[in-house]
């Protein structure tokens, strides 16, 4: 016979398996925004009411530029689109701006060498002088060393140097940096004429330009009031200038008591009958022809029929 043990201990009791969540009631009320509040962290918290504070102010300041906007508006009338400058135009813009550069920049390099000593005369160069002394054109130009070539006026130192009695013309140029040139053109006589102060020299023109004795070979004149306005003068250097140089340099006296007049007499005696100036080119070829054949008296007054008698 079995004895049974004292105290048995009970049976264990199985273990229940846990429970299911409760399922959500859909007629259950949404958590507050308290309770969210109570979920968030303290830094969300305040990130989210910085965001808040940000949204309003922009919003007022849209608020406040767009009230400006339509006080602007109404003030100023409709405004209107700015329109876009074409290329053509800027770049037309551009070459202006650098056209107005260059000549602000011109005109500054000219005031510069006109009002400064940076391109003054120092030298005077005279060419083209053979009986007039250079210190007499110099004197005459009065231009004083120093004084800057743009100041220089060419023309009137032209002028000046131009009213020496031997001087036909003058011309006066500038010669950068430096220099100054002034060029004559002496008269040249063509013939002669005696006064009781001593022979004076006329030149093409029959201008009295010295009182000197004359080159060889130069023909005295006869006329009763030589001078460039003389219709005579005119005349006889009109047949002076028109003869070939081997003729002209045989002539000893011409004279002309008139224009329709005019008779040469050569060194050695021989007698040329001119008349008048018609046909002058035409006579001094009849005459150097004839001249060749021997006489004392060459008559080309009609070039169709000349004489040698």
């Amino acid at each position: 016979m079995t004895v049974p043990p004292e105290n048995p201990e009970p049976p264990e009791e199985p273990t229940p398996p846990p429970a299911a969540p409760p399922a959500e009631d859909p007629t259950a009320p949404a958590p507050s925004a308290d309770d969210e509040e109570d979920r968030e962290g303290p830094r969300r918290r305040a990130r989210r009411e910085r965001e808040q504070r940000r949204a309003v102010k922009d919003r007022a300041m849209a608020i406040e530029e767009a009230r400006r906007e339509a006080k602007r508006r109404a003030t100023s009338g409709p405004v209107r689109e700015a329109t876009p400058i074409p290329r053509r135009a800027v770049r037309g813009l551009k070459v202006l701006v650098w056209s107005a550069l260059l000549s602000v920049a011109a005109v500054g390099v000219g005031l510069l060498l006109y009002f400064t000593p940076i391109m003054s005369v120092r030298d005077i160069v005279v060419v083209g002088l053979e009986a007039i002394p250079q210190e007499e054109v110099l004197g005459a130009a009065a231009v004083v060393p120093g004084t800057p070539l743009l100041q220089v006026d060419t023309d009137a130192v032209a002028e000046r140097v131009a009213t020496i009695r031997r001087v036909a013309s003058a011309r006066v140029q500038r010669e950068y940096p430096s220099s100054l040139r002034i060029t004559v053109v002496e008269r040249v006589p063509v013939v002669v004429k005696d006064y009781p102060d001593g022979p004076h020299l006329f030149d093409r023109d029959g201008v009295d330009f010295a009182t000197a004795p004359p080159p060889p070979n130069l023909p005295y004149l006869e006329t009763a009031t030589p001078g460039p306005n003389d219709p005579a003068t005119e005349a006889a250097l009109q047949v002076m200038l028109a003869l070939p140089p081997e003729v002209a340099g045989q002539v000893g006296r011409i004279a002309a008591p008139s224009v329709a007049s005019i008779t040469l007499t050569l060194v050695d005696g021989r007698v040329v009958v001119w008349g008048t100036t018609d046909r002058t080119d035409e006579k001094a070829l009849k005459l150097a022809a004839l001249l060749t054949q021997p006489g004392r008296t060459y008559d080309v007054s009609s070039p169709d029929l000349p004489t040698v008698k």
